[in-house]
Parts: structure tokens; C-alpha cells; sequence
């Protein structure tokens, strides 16, 4: 398998790290998120979003969408319940990530330590507004359960790692969300767990 990846997106790392729990081996390829200026050409023909990570199966078929990927990867595992309505909490979880979070905490991030034109800072901070109504959301989750569904690591707390552990990049302050610094402790202690540098 090929991976289309860019080793500094949260996106990309939660493929990398649901991988690295299963012992899947794959290759490769870097794009930088920041010159995106050969992603027609590189990309044109597997994803029409022009996105990473995006991923060529062994068989050619073609994967985009982080959480779409890490869905297809766990099926069978111990990281998506067979439990139908723990599977719909999980896909509840996916879709928070990708609405609420990711795009509040990821672009803070973004704009703050890779941008070359970040937006002005009004912008910014009205995003970083939205990313703390997210973190908020994720502490009283987690204000009483070790992991987000179930009482177990899935790739619901796997999705949601991905950026949140980086979210000081982004200048958000974590030391008022008890909750969330336990869980991410016992994330980065699950079995084969690799950073997001690796």
C-alpha cells in the first residue's frame, strides 16, 4: 500500500498510528501541506479533494478521508466495536472530529506554526474560540471514562488524539482540562502507540 502523507497533519497521523497499532506495512510519499502546488499532478487522479492522506490499496482501489481510512482498517479489530450502537457512538465521535474539532484546532495550528499568510488575528482567535468549545465538549466526555466509547481504545479516541495532542501548537492551553491530560497519558501508553514524528 501507498500513503500519500504529510507527517506534520494530525489527518495523516491518525492512519499512521492505527497502522503502527495493527502492524500493518505500507510506503509512503510525502506532500508538504503548506506548497501544495503539485497535488494536481501527483494526486489529480486518486482524489478529487486533492487531500492526505489518500491511500492506493494493494488491489489500486483508492482511499481518502482519514477517518473513512481508519473505519475500513478497523473493522474486524478490537479498535471498532461489533456492538452496533458502540460502532454508531464511534462513527458519532468520527463526525464531531471532523465538524467540531479539526476544523478549529487543526487551523489554529496550522496558521500559527506552518502558514506562510496566516489570516489576521481576529480570525484566528475566533477559530480558537471554536476549538475550546470542542475541547470543553471532550473534558465532560471524559470526565468519567477512561476512553470515549465503550470503556476502550477505539478508533474513536484515536481520531480525536490526533490533534488534540498537539493543540498547544496551536497556542491552546491544556492545563485547565484534567480529563483530556489523563486520557492523552493513556493513549500514548496503548500498545504499539507511535508519535506523531515517527
Amino acid at each position: 500500500m501507498l500513503l500519500y502523507n504529510s507527517q506534520v497533519s494530525g489527518n495523516c497521523y491518525k492512519v499512521r498510528l492505527l497502522f503502527a497499532h495493527l502492524g500493518i506495512a505500507y510506503e509512503r510519499e510525502e506532500l508538504s501541506v503548506v506548497d501544495r502546488s503539485n497535488r494536481p499532478a501527483v494526486l489529480g487522479g486518486l482524489n478529487p479533494a486533492l487531500r492526505v492522506p489518500t491511500l492506493v490499496l494493494d488491489d489500486g482501489r483508492v482511499l481518502a478521508e482519514s477517518n473513512a481510512i481508519i473505519h475500513y482498517f478497523a473493522q474486524g479489530t478490537e479498535y471498532l466495536p461489533e456492538d452496533r450502537f458502540e460502532q454508531a457512538k464511534v462513527l458519532q465521535w468520527l463526525f464531531f472530529e471532523q465538524y467540531d474539532h479539526e476544523p478549529y484546532i487543526a487551523n489554529v495550528r496550522f496558521w500559527v506554526r506552518f502558514s506562510t499568510s496566516p489570516p489576521p488575528a481576529q480570525e484566528i482567535e475566533a477559530r480558537r474560540a471554536g476549538g475550546y468549545r470542542a475541547l470543553d465538549a471532550l473534558e465532560r466526555a471524559l470526565t468519567e471514562r477512561d476512553f470515549l466509547v465503550g470503556d476502550r481504545y477505539t478508533i474513536a479516541d484515536i481520531a480525536l488524539y490526533a490533534y488534540t495532542h498537539v493543540a498547544n501548537e496551536g497556542d491552546f492551553g491544556l492545563d485547565g482540562y484534567p480529563a483530556i491530560g489523563a486520557w492523552l497519558a493513556r493513549v500514548a501508553r496503548q500498545r504499539g502507540y507511535v508519535p506523531i514524528s515517527a
